[in-house]
This record gives structure tokens, sequence and C-alpha cells, in this order.
């Protein structure tokens, strides 16, 4: 389907990435596909256990005395689909449609985040009409879920000293620094006690969501924080159990639709109906800008006895849940406009006996991301629950000298004829784990146009591509005269 697209190489070897299954923690068929790829052209390649993947090219003719260049991209994806839409991530290939300007996976993720960056340098690793420096193509697993894969690299035997990340979703745009984060597990053990009553099913749809880092920015609602929202404002007139509650599958992206199911007194359904219409009628007005096609329901499906939380329990977790901050929790002062710290409550869930809350936390200030996680654990613990936290990452900390940065910077004006925008990224990036373990790296991550990412919305520009692959060439071609 994108064989005909420019640029061949990069679009052709984006469709057969796209063809693999490859979400976080179902990265080895893929991983394996990088090593088979590089062995059929002699190139050097190592794996490890986790399925980072190595790829080693030698320098083009006359390039032999330029410095080593990392180029880097992650191999997992987020897998978020349609709940309408029957596909599975762990055994079938996406979907892939073109509209206009635009590559979409139909009703799914697209896994532009981060398969563009892989396919741009698979297509220089196997063109050997290019001009080019000793390449290090490193690709890394499961950056989506924590950055297990970046975390466990060895880069012992890595020669470059300057690197490109092409995990970056705006082109025109040079980052050089970003965020660091964490995620934070909330667990609450849930009694259940019998309620007699009328069975009534509540959802929450029609949220546009998006990267809980890039994306925070823009204000868009949260599914599971409206429903905390909606369950207190129906705790003080109604004497409602819960069965169930859910939202979200990915911590690191913003939910687009939370449910709960509930046994309403049936005296108390009148009641209930109205204060659903009411926030349903409020959150419409103030999201309005935002995510204008939210839509709040509450049906019945049924009637009779529910085991459903205790009073005790349910109290103990709303309690946590409403107060809990989330968002956007500080801006920078140094960089003006730039979100400095948040979080994001990406998934909620029920299982036999515990709900469970998990928020990705940002920032990049330090210790600003243990404030927010010390909140987080104080108010869990003050009503019983259990705190925990886990895949902590650490910022990429911005440099004053970088060789590297003012080569893509002139790179850039010559060929565009405007300055690049040199930025810091509220997002989190492989870039500080690879800062921490080599401070000497001089880094820089770019990217092309894509849009709505982490979101079954998500969209990949063609002409975009085609620029930033002819802009990752060039650079590539410039190296020997910027960097030493």
């Amino acid at each position: 389907m994108l064989e005909h697209l420019e640029p061949v190489k990069v679009m052709t070897y984006f469709e057969k990435l796209c063809s693999i299954p490859h979400g976080s923690y179902n990265t080895k068929a893929i991983s394996d596909y990088c090593v088979a790829f590089a062995k059929e052209r002699g190139l050097s390649v190592s794996q490890d256990d986790t399925n980072n993947v190595i790829i080693v090219k030698e320098a083009s003719e006359g390039y032999e005395a330029a410095p080593t260049v990392i180029l880097q991209g992650h191999l997992d994806m987020v897998c978020e689909k349609n709940a309408d839409v029957d596909f599975d991530f762990a055994t079938e290939g996406l979907r892939l449609r073109v509209d206009g300007d635009f590559v979409y996976a139909d009703g799914t993720t697209l896994g532009g985040d981060d398969g563009i960056a892989v396919a741009c340098a698979l297509a220089i690793l196997d063109d050997n009409t290019l001009k080019h420096p000793r390449i290090e193509a490193v690709f890394t697993t499961e950056e989506e879920v924590g950055m297990d894969g970046a975390l466990a690299l060895d880069m012992s035997g890595l020669k470059g000293k300057y690197l490109i990340n092409i995990d970056s979703e705006e082109e025109g745009k040079i980052l050089t620094s970003c965020a660091g984060g964490m995620r934070s597990d909330i667990r609450f053990h849930m009694k259940r006690e019998t309620m007699t009553g009328v069975l009534v099913n509540v959802a929450i749809k029609g949220l546009l969501g998006g990267h809980s880092g890039a994306e925070i920015d823009k204000m868009r609602a949260n599914a599971n924080v409206l429903l905390g929202r909606l369950l207190f404002e129906l705790n003080k007139l109604v004497n409602y159990g819960v069965i169930s509650v859910c939202g979200g599958a990915k911590d690191n992206a913003i939910p687009r639709e939370a449910f709960a199911k509930l046994c309403i007194p049936e005296d108390s359904l009148d009641t209930a109906e109205q204060i659903v219409a009411k926030v349903s009628s409020d959150i419409c007005n103030e999201f309005k800008g935002s995510d204008p096609d939210i839509s709040m329901t509450m049906e019945k499906y049924g009637e009779g006895e529910a085991d459903v939380f205790s009073q005790d329990s349910f109290q103990r977790l709303l309690f946590m849940w409403f107060n809990a901050p989330n968002g956007i929790q500080t801006m920078s002062a140094q960089l003006p406009g730039l979100v400095e710290s948040s979080l994001n409550l990406g998934v909620l869930h029920t299982d036999d006996s515990d709900v469970v809350l998990r928020y990705s936390v940002r920032s990049s200030v330090k210790s600003l991301k243990w404030v927010i996680s010390d909140k987080l654990q104080y108010l869990t613990e003050m009503m019983g629950g259990e705190y925990a936290f886990e895949g902590e990452y650490p910022e990429w900390a911005y440099k004053k000298d970088s060789p590297l940065r003012d080569m893509a910077s002139a790179v850039y004006e010559e060929m565009f004829g405007n300055a690049p925008k040199i930025e810091a990224i509220h997002a989190g990036l492989e870039c500080g784990l690879f800062s921490e373990k080599r401070p000497d790296l001089d880094m820089i991550s770019i990217g092309p146009d894509i849009f709505d990412i982490h979101t079954p919305a998500e969209h990949l520009s063609i002409s975009s591509t085609q620029r930033v692959y002819k802009y990752l060439v060039k650079m590539l071609e410039a190296f020997p005269e910027y960097c030493k």
C-alpha cells in the first residue's frame, strides 16, 4: 500500500514494521526482523535479552575519519483501539489506510511513535549511495511502559558520542531536553456487601485523549477523573453501590473512556438520572473547547441483588480519587510555555478484590517529580490504600554547548530557509537515560509530524516524513564539517 510513496524505502519499511505485532512487551518478532535485516546485508548486529537491537554500518568512502553517530528509536508501540473495533494487537498487523497526506490505521493506533524512526534508520542502513559517518543504529524496547529497554541497554560498546533520537512528533523542532518520570500504582482492597436495586451502566465516552506528556498542555478532559467526579456528585444524594469501575489502558495516554457498573435503589433512580444529566451538562460546557464530543450516559441493564463495594471501602477510595491532583502541576519559569510537572490518571480497573489507579508522573525538575509522588502516597496511605512506583527515569538536561545542535540548526536553515525551533518537551524521551549512562553524549531529538499519538486517530504526515528523512540524510552528509 505504501510502497509507491516517497521516500520509498522509508515507507516500505514502515509498512513492513506495521505488519508485525509490536506492542510493548510483545517486541520479540519485530526485534528478530531487525536482526535478520542486518544479517541479510552483512551488517554487524547484536540483540540482548530485552530485545534491544544494535546494528552497525561502517562509514561510507571519504567519511572514515568522521565521528560515529548513533541513530536511535524504539520498537514498541502503544496499543489503543476504539471500543467497537475487533482487533488483536498480539497477533494482527495494523490495517493501514492513506487519506490525502496522511497514513492511518483503521480504528487503532498507528505506531508512528516510534515505527517511523526504525523505518528511517533501516532505509539509511539499506542505502549504499548515501554519504555518512559510521552509524550505530540503536533500537530499544518497552519505551512506552517505562523505558525498560533503554534502562537495560549496555552502552559500553557504543563508539558514538553524538546521538540523533527520532522520537519527536513535530517537524521543525529540535528537542534538546525532556522531562523525567515514573509510574505510580495505587491499590485499594475493597470489601464487598450485598445490595438490592436497579443495575445500571455508566459510560463516559467521546473524549479526544492523547499523549499524557506531549498533549497535557491542551487541557483535554480525563475520562477517569470525570468518572470520579460523577461518583462524588452522586454520593451527595444517592445511597448507591459500586460493582466495578474501569477506564483507560495506558498510563501515558489520557483516557478517552471510563465506565462504572452501579446498583441504585429504585426510589433513587430519578435523582441519579438528574445528577448524571447535570454533571454531563456542566462537563460539556467546561470542555467545549477541548473535547466537544463528550457524552455521559446511564443505562439500566437489570435489577436485583449485586455484590458492591462496602460503603467504608468505597468512601476511602472515593476520597483519594476525587482529591488526588491530575494534569498540569507547574509551568516552567525559565522556558515560557513549557509544562514543568504533571500527572495523568491513565488506568483505572477493578479485579475481584481490588481497585487499581495508575498514574504517569512527569517533571523536568527531579524534586518536583518526587513531590507529586509523595502527594499521591500520602493521600493513598491516609485512606488505607497501598502505594508503589516503578519505571522511574531521569530527565534530560539542556547542554549549553552542543556541536550536534549547531549542525542540525545550520543544515535545517540551509535546506528550508528558516531557523528551526530549539525546544524542550514535557514528554519523556530515552535521551534522559542515555545521558545518565553516558554524560558525554551530545544529543538531539527530531521527527516528522505525527498527530493524535496514543489514540486510534493517530496519523502520520507523508510529506513531513519526506522532508524529515531528507533532512536526516543531509545532516549525516554534513557531519564531518561540524562534529569532530
